[in-house]
């Protein structure tokens, strides 16, 4: 298996097109192997369950602003049965794991070379459905930055959109006492989705308004972390696991110039990550700092949609 270093001398650079030679449509998701499943079964000592889903409807109105919270529907044929239907259900608009549709590689094409002809509604190719015909399962570790940083007297301040350097995940590993291992699910726990919903009507529009959000600041560091760790998925209690705006000093800036140089296509496009936003890992964390336990059983299976570009994550953990 080759290093980052060795991704970044490929076409495209960062990328692992080709590497993965069977179910290479699921991308990294193929490092959580059935070994990977077994081994992770030993966390489950308690039965405790945790849905790591906020509501469809949480984010009214969505950071996002093309997207909108779904309008539920209930109907009824006759007085004793009833159906419902949710109108305008963006999919990713609450809670989230971004399918290798999401994010095209700039001037290359999609994940592993798709071309763009074959990423359309019906079409299955890269589709979301490929983790929910096969779920993404193994050992889930939470590290907890938002709790290594206000150790250190240095809280996150949420309103202001703070940009987190990639050598804090192994500083809060180190902290925890813990070791990421090859095919692990990551969460990472900052407090921001707690943050936001917690916060008042004007602060919340303050903050969309402005697209400022606490996330990764862009750099090569994080992709290289991923990949060397051989993580099956990275996901993040944030609205874009990366920060919102971007980092002046974007490495990326010249390779993604449709989105001022965001890390979404290195994860995605180039290497194929199963990326998490908006995830749920308040209850989880909370558990976590009590017990001193920091693995799960993790299980994540989107919707079984045909051609889905992301979906929720219906993602439990179990302990």
């Amino acid at each position: 298996m080759p290093s980052y270093a060795d991704l970044a001398q490929r076409t495209p650079p960062g990328s692992s097109w080709g590497v993965f030679t069977s179910a290479s449509e699921r991308g990294m998701a193929n490092f959580a192997t059935a070994e990977h499943v077994r081994t992770a079964a030993a966390s489950v000592q308690r039965g405790a369950v945790f849905s790591l889903d906020h509501a469809l409807d949480a984010f009214d109105p969505p950071m996002a602003r093309a997207r909108r919270a779904p309008v539920h529907e209930i109907l009824s044929s006759h007085p004793q049965s009833r159906d419902d239907v949710l109108r305008e259900f963006y999919l990713q608009a609450s809670s989230q794991v971004d399918g290798l549709r999401h994010r095209r590689a700039s001037g290359y094409g999609f994940y592993d070379g798709v071309p763009d002809e074959q990423v359309r509604a019906g079409s299955p190719v890269l589709g979301v459905q490929r983790w929910a015909e096969q779920p993404i399962v193994g050992r889930g570790l939470l590290l907890d930055l938002e709790g290594l940083l206000a150790a250190r007297g240095r809280p996150l301040d949420h309103l202001q959109g703070p940009a987190l350097a990639t050598r804090l995940l192994d500083e809060a590993a180190r902290a925890q006492g813990v070791r990421v291992r090859e095919g692990d699910l990551v969460l990472v726990h900052t407090g921001w989705a707690h943050w936001f919903l917690q916060a008042d009507d004007a602060t919340r529009a303050q903050v969309r308004r402005a697209r400022r959000a606490t996330g990764f600041a862009q750099s090569l560091e994080l992709p290289a972390w991923c990949w060397d760790h051989r993580v099956a998925l990275l996901a993040t209690d944030t609205f874009a696991v990366e920060v919102l705006p971007v980092v002046a000093d974007s490495p990326f800036a010249a390779s993604a110039p449709e989105d001022a140089g965001m890390m979404h296509q290195e994860l995605i496009a180039k290497l194929g990550l199963p990326l998490g936003e908006l995830w749920n890992l308040t209850a989880l964390v909370q558990d976590s700092r009590r017990s001193g336990r920091w693995d799960c059983l993790l299980s994540v299976k989107p919707l079984h949609l045909t051609g889905g570009v992301g979906s929720p994550p219906n993602a439990t953990a179990l302990r």
